[in-house]
């Protein structure tokens, strides 16, 4: 039956398309919800994580300061001028080593007796914090935490307090002597933040924001207080005696952004993280697949329009059977001609791969000969001692055979055995380092690579003067080249020797371990570190930051490379502790035998 009058299914049509948009809206409109919601969620944690870091670096400052003999001896002689400046003086200086903005004590009845910033226009000394919570709670013996704007300074700040005792003794079974209060700046979160599209708010439990990316928010509550929390607030001087009124009272472009949101706990305080996710990009994205869904089913129009006008005219030109037997024999000629093309391009890609797996290959041999004449000095070190050896030795064994002291001549030919074994055991790893690998798969131990690794550059690192600690903490068993893991090993032992080169302390750590799974290799080094503008192109080929000569730039792209063969990862970072560390992850033997079985 043939369709005449098409114009007939247009109403329909139009229906069936307004109906498959709207669809289109509302499912993308949730779909984007439930994404940018999950993406909040992990913005949360990591923020929050953050937070929790800093907020018990400082926990046990205070608690440890208390104990200090000049503290001691302030709360039992308070008029002893010359103790309170020696501690005055003592408190300024872990103050500015702690970075932390105050540190400073309080008798028991809340009185500042000493604090760190004793020679400033705003000085605690002398003042009365006695009606702050966090000098209750620490004064009847427990932690006292709070956040609150400074009443001198008027700077806000963390307060974490600790009660002082006369000895450790004596701890939570005694009346306090008085109490101990470090202050911390929370204040350049706000400037972390700041990068964030979306509103972040942190709230105390009584739901004022006294932390945001939005100023305009600060000391807002997220919904009305009642006069009782308004009075707790004004007795405690909190947020200066500001009055807090609403985010939601703010005019409209202040208070753009607020409404639904995502919040985790935070603190000890009861505090609660808040990241507002944008509407607006959600109905952003969902216009945009609204868009989509139209423009595709415009297409759908366009190419059902065009396939009924070529319908037609298949019908019209059909008619003839000639014309018909000569379509036929050009669309077999057609596909006969791209099933051609599709061979010879085939056989290219086939060619091609082979040629980059060969220049790989002779990449990674490229750059293990390199490592081999950057050791050569070292290792004709190592083996010009036990031949000198040996030479003694053995003049040593003539002189006895021709006295007739055999038991001596007998023991300088065992030492001869001995430094030819060492020699033997040189050679060895460097036969096997240097011979060009076949790729062949089989299963290594990674605490014996480490070994023949640190001994092929065990004199690098003792001409220049630094360490090599090697901690074996688990047995590990991977499957790979063995020639070439080494090779991975070398090039980053070199890397961590060339970057101490200059530093005070010429340090070089190696840790094996296991973590779910796999197999974990760190090296540190005491160097100045990874510059974050090297960070970014620090495995691409040919980028070095070496002198002339020094280097290609080659090592860690070839072995990052290999370990990516190994379905391994190879990392850098800069550790907390100062230098950079690299971390090679590659699978246990263990968890490949499992992933096979099932």
């Amino acid at each position: 039956m043939k369709l005449r009058k098409p114009w007939l299914l247009l109403a329909p049509a139009i229906v069936l398309s307004i109906a498959v948009v709207a669809a289109t809206y509302v499912l993308a409109a949730r779909k984007a919800g439930n994404d940018i919601s999950e993406a909040s969620e992990r913005q949360l944690q990591i923020v929050a994580l953050d937070l929790e870091s800093v907020l018990q670096k400082f926990e046990t400052l205070p608690f440890a300061l208390g104990f200090q003999s000049d503290v001691l001896q302030a709360l039992a002689q308070p008029g002893d001028q010359r103790n309170i400046q020696r501690l005055n003086l003592v408190l300024q200086l872990i103050q500015r080593q702690s970075k932390v903005v105050a540190i400073y004590m309080l008798d028991r009845k809340g009185m500042t007796l000493a604090s760190s910033n004793w020679d400033t226009a705003t000085s605690f000394v002398g003042r009365d914090f006695g009606f702050r919570p966090y000098f209750s709670a620490a004064i009847d013996g427990n932690p006292g935490r709070f956040y609150g704007i400074g009443n001198a300074t008027n700077v806000p700040g963390y307060f974490i307090a600790q009660p002082i005792y006369a000895n450790a003794a004596e701890y939570g079974g005694k009346a306090a002597l008085g109490v101990m209060v470090v202050k911390i700046d929370l204040t350049e979160f706000e400037h972390t933040w700041s990068s964030s599209e979306d509103p972040i708010a942190l709230t105390d439990s009584r739901g004022v924001v006294f932390l945001s990316n939005r100023p305009a928010w600060k000391y807002h509550s997220m919904s009305p207080l009642n006069g009782m929390v308004q009075q707790d607030l004004t007795g405690t001087h909190q947020y200066a005696d500001q009055t807090i009124t609403p985010v939601a009272s703010l005019p409209k472009p202040q208070r753009a952004g607020f409404g639904q949101h995502v919040s985790r706990q935070v603190g000890r305080l009861g505090w609660q993280l808040m990241v507002f996710p944008s509407q607006a990009r959600i109905s952003r994205i969902a216009m945009l697949w609204s868009l989509a869904a139209v423009l595709l089913l415009a297409l759908a129009a366009l190419a059902l329009w065009a396939a009924y006008q070529r319908r037609r005219r298949l019908e019209e030109r059909l008619t003839s059977a000639e014309y018909l037997d000569r379509t036929i024999a050009q669309r077999t000629q057609e596909l006969m001609v791209a099933n051609h093309t599709l061979e010879v391009k085939y056989a290219k890609l086939k060619e091609t791969e082979h040629l980059l797996r060969s220049t790989q290959n002779k990449l990674i041999q490229a750059g293990k000969l390199a490592m081999l004449g950057q050791m050569a000095a070292g290792i004709a070190h190592e083996l010009n001692q036990p031949l000198a050896a040996i030479r003694a030795f053995a003049d040593n064994a003539i002189t006895f055979l021709s006295r007739e002291q055999r038991d001596k001549a007998t023991e300088n030919l065992g030492h001869i055995s001995n430094a030819s074994a060492r020699m033997g055991k040189i050679v060895g790893q460097l036969n096997g380092f240097s011979r060009k690998s076949h790729e062949a798969v089989a299963v290594i131990d990674l605490s014996k690579s480490i070994e023949a690794s640190a001994l092929l550059l065990n004199n690098e690192f003792q001409t220049h003067g630094a360490s090599l600690s090697i901690d074996i903490r688990d047995a590990a068993q991977v499957v790979g080249d063995s020639v070439r893991t080494e090779q991975v090993l070398i090039n980053l032992l070199r890397n961590a020797l060339d970057a101490v080169d200059n530093a005070e302390q010429k340090n070089v750590s190696l840790v094996l371990e296991q973590e779910v799974g796999e197999a974990v290799i760190r090296i540190r080094d005491s160097g100045p570190g990874i510059p974050a503008q090297v960070a970014l192109h620090l495995f691409e080929p040919f980028f070095t930051t070496k002198p002339s000569g020094k280097g290609l730039g080659l090592g860690l792209a070839i072995s990052s490379s290999i370990v990516q063969a190994m379905n391994g990862r190879l990392t850098a970072n800069n550790h907390s502790d100062g230098g950079a560390e690299f971390v090679l992850r590659i699978p246990l033997l263990e968890s490949i035998e499992k992933a096979l079985e099932s």
